[in-house]
């Protein structure tokens, strides 16, 4: 998650979720109807509720779906009522990770994350534990077959945001939150089409990994999203080029 390889990661994890479809549906529909319960259905100005819908999009979740879960949000249906708690622990090597969970039962989600932390070589701490090591940053990707380096430059930096890197066949382009809304519609504005978008958490520093302990982070990391409850998994882990 350092440097080029910040992409590579969300592009792994992407590549695997494609495999369990039915999974990725349901937490997305749950983060969309958090989103609505907490900022209303519309998502000019509820930023939260604008990303799950991206992020919807992306994984090509059905109308249906997501119509459903803006509804259950709205009060239209009814559903269960859902928690948001973050869990901070080790991984392999001393990696930081954190794990964003949305829950209907709060015994069930900690006992699950803590049998996957300890199962692979991890262990759970206590809150605050790690989150001081990550800040939250807004990410865009764009095809260099969108767009120049020149002109992403110009739009993007002139909008807020605070840096264009490239890499071999997209460009990045990294803001604060604050800025994201900004950069978002100066891009659009633009025509300039985004393959990603999202804010996530980035570690301020990362550990080099070998293909071992990359390995035994990796499997953490899916074990984690296999469980149900749980959302997002961050960590400083810098994995080697082969593992990415």
């Amino acid at each position: 998650m350092s440097g080029h390889s910040k992409w590579a990661n969300i592009k792994r994890k992407k590549g695997k979720n494609d495999a369990i479809r039915g999974k990725i549906t349901t937490k997305i529909s749950r983060e969309i109807t958090i989103a609505v319960r907490m900022g209303g259905a519309d998502p000019t100005g509820n930023m939260r509720l604008k990303l799950a819908l991206q992020k919807a999009k992306e994984n090509n979740i059905p109308k249906d779906n997501i119509k459903r879960a803006i509804q259950k949000g709205a009060g239209a249906t009814e559903g269960q009522n859902y928690e948001e708690i973050t869990y901070e622990g080790y991984g392999p090597a001393g990696v930081a990770v954190t794990v964003n969970v949305l829950t209907d039962n709060r015994n069930r989600a900690a006992a699950a994350v803590r049998h996957e932390f300890s199962k692979h070589g991890g262990n759970l701490g206590e809150t605050g534990c790690v989150s001081w090591m990550f800040k939250n940053e807004g990410i865009f990707i764009v095809s260099k077959e969108n767009a120049t380096e020149d002109q992403l430059m110009e739009v993007a930096l002139d909008a807020g945001a605070d840096d264009v890197k490239t890499g071999d066949e997209e460009f990045e382009i990294i803001t604060s939150p604050e800025a994201f809304d900004n950069v978002e519609k100066a891009l659009a504005d633009s025509g300039i089409e985004t393959e990603h978008a999202q804010i996530t958490m980035v570690p301020d520093n990362t550990i080099a990994l070998g293909a071992e302990d990359a390995k035994k982070l990796e499997n953490l990391i899916d074990a984690l999203d296999e469980i149900d409850d749980v959302q997002d998994v961050y960590h400083n882990g810098e994995l080697p080029d082969e593992e990415e």
